[in-house]
């Protein structure tokens, strides 16, 4: 007969009392943003951001006024990639009239897609310096 499970067994990440505890902390972290986020989850975010929106909106306003770096930019054409692999995932079906479970099942396979990301986002990156470009000198003049 097989052992029962204790609650070490449910732990994404085991505590090794040799390995350092930063380390181990990493490891977890690492493990809790490759998991797509449960409707808890989902949930504790909604909430965090309609608390700090003004703090956001501030945020934002102050950087489009500043030249996006090139991790920025990077970071625009990866969020970019996602999007258009969604699409496709999706059926061109728009995030906001999946259900949750659906979105959830798509974002764990993207979650699988890291490689195919990050080429997409590396050869849309002269686009989105392109589109950056075209916005400040719609801004300015």
């Amino acid at each position: 007969m097989a052992k029962p499970l204790g609650f070490k067994d449910f732990l994404t990440v085991d505590y090794k009392p040799e390995e350092d505890e930063q380390i181990s902390y990493n490891a977890k972290q690492r493990k809790a943003h490759d998991e797509a986020l449960d409707f808890r989850q989902r949930r504790a975010r909604a909430i965090s951001m309609k608390k700090n929106k003004a703090k956001i909106a501030m945020g934002r306003r102050r950087a489009a006024k500043k030249a996006p770096s090139k991790e920025t930019i990077l970071k625009r054409a990866r969020r970019q990639a996602i999007k258009t692999i969604f699409k496709k995932l999706s059926k061109n079906v728009p995030k906001s009239e999946l259900p949750p479970s659906r979105r959830q099942e798509i974002e764990k396979r993207l979650g699988k897609m890291k490689v195919k990301i990050d080429r997409l986002a590396k050869r849309s990156v002269k686009d989105v310096r392109k589109r950056e470009k075209e916005r400040k000198m719609q801004r300015a003049g």
